[in-house]
């Protein structure tokens, strides 16, 4: 006989490279060697195979994120922790996925990786901001389009100044007094 578990979502959301996925797949390790069911709903992956077809309008990315919204508190609902690390750049498309939680009785954290612009660009994991900055490409969040940062997560992570693995323990921290972990 399985035990019930209780299901959440956590949006880590901040701008591109600040650390959002390598938190997140740290604590779904982590999740994972407890016994938790846990599903990782990467960005990227996202527009890839959910949101192929969307640009990068206000309007588009507000509809990614109420798709990954969606797929999110489905999961959650169902007993599984939903690490979702996107950018998410618009505070009412991330208050609008915190009501539909709210709505269905869904555990919600939102998670700021509050990591600096200038930090952000030496990372440049995928190359994006030296595309920018080689007029390659626009619309770069938080460089010449608009990242509106959380006025008040749940939990704001400087993964700039801790290691990855205290970043994940942060977080699990806050999973465990919620009474989400």
């Amino acid at each position: 006989m399985s035990v019930a578990q209780t299901g959440a979502t956590v949006w880590l959301t901040g701008l591109p490279s600040a650390g959002k996925t390598t938190i997140a797949t740290a604590l779904a390790d982590r999740l994972r060697g407890e016994g938790h069911r846990v599903e990782v709903l990467d960005g990227d992956e996202i527009r890839e195979f959910l949101s192929a077809g969307l640009g990068f309008s206000r309007e588009d990315r507000h509809t990614n994120v109420q798709r990954i919204g969606f797929v999110a508190e489905l999961l959650a609902s169902h007993g599984v922790k939903v690490l979702v690390p996107v950018i998410a750049p618009y505070a009412d498309s991330r208050e609008a996925v915190r009501k539909r939680h709210q709505v269905e009785g869904t555990g919600f954290l939102e998670v700021h990786i509050a990591t600096p612009v200038e930090v952000c660009s030496v990372r440049d994991v995928k190359g994006l901001y030296a595309k920018q900055a080689a007029g390659e490409i626009a619309g770069l969040t938080g460089v010449d389009d608009p990242y509106e940062a959380p006025e008040d997560p749940d939990l704001r992570i400087h993964a700039h100044v801790q290691t990855v693995e205290e970043s994940a323990t942060a977080l699990h921290t806050l999973l465990i007094e919620r009474g989400l972990a």
